[in-house]
């Protein structure tokens, strides 16, 4: 996630990841304009799918960015309700929050109401849990306590928060997710990935022992 350079899109794709996410969110270091966001798009192989990450956006903010960019899905960390983000009639996720309001995760807190999101969010194609906490946004770089997340989710988990090549085998050991979803652990700096540091996440990913 968080992509803001052809190289660094062709790099995740060559190193085996399935999607790369695009982030629409201006306040984010990581925002892109459509236009460049579509000559990223334009740059991929196939079979490499883009997530455009909104927060809070009004509606023709989001039409805008699908008037201009290939989306294949999209993904939404805020507080938006299942009407609007079913509305622009492409798959979505729902990012969850699973930080204190230090942004650890690892206070003594009550999780998320799990079944109520389901309830709410039937139509939403997974949950993506994040470190941020309810008060805050964006992620926070560090993994929250995966011992929070419940043994049936019901719905497709991606896993975020924190995720580096150092951590990303333990996270999927102890979380056994769909997806992992990476940003800052393969960053030199905020909006530039690190080519090594995306081949040795990918390559902790494939090579996780069966627990």
């Amino acid at each position: 996630c968080g992509v803001t350079r052809q190289q660094d899109a062709l790099a995740c794709a060559e190193h085996g990841a399935d999607a790369v996410g695009l982030v629409f969110y201006p306040p984010s270091p990581r925002y892109l304009e459509p236009a460049m966001a579509r000559d990223i798009v334009a740059a991929l192989p196939p079979f490499v799918s883009v997530v455009g990450l909104f927060l809070n956006p009004a509606a023709d903010a989001v039409e805008r960015v699908l008037s201009a960019v290939r989306l294949d899905a999209l993904q939404f960390h805020g507080d938006e309700d299942a009407a609007f983000c079913r509305g622009f009639g492409i798959p979505y996720f729902k990012a969850v929050a699973m930080g204190d309001d230090e942004g650890d995760g690892m206070g003594e807190h009550a999780p998320p109401d799990f079944a109520q999101l389901r309830a709410r969010f039937i139509d939403a194609t997974a949950f993506l849990l994040d470190s941020h906490s309810a008060n805050h946004s964006g992620g926070s770089g560090r993994p929250f306590d995966w011992s929070r997340i419940p043994p049936d989710l019901g719905k497709p988990l991606i896993l975020a928060g924190g995720l580096t090549p150092a951590n990303v085998q333990a996270a999927i050991a102890r979380a056994h997710p769909y997806a992992v979803d990476c940003s800052s652990g393969v960053e030199c700096r905020p909006g530039v990935k690190d080519p090594d540091k995306i081949r040795q996440f990918m390559e902790n990913v494939a090579y996780v022992a069966p627990s």
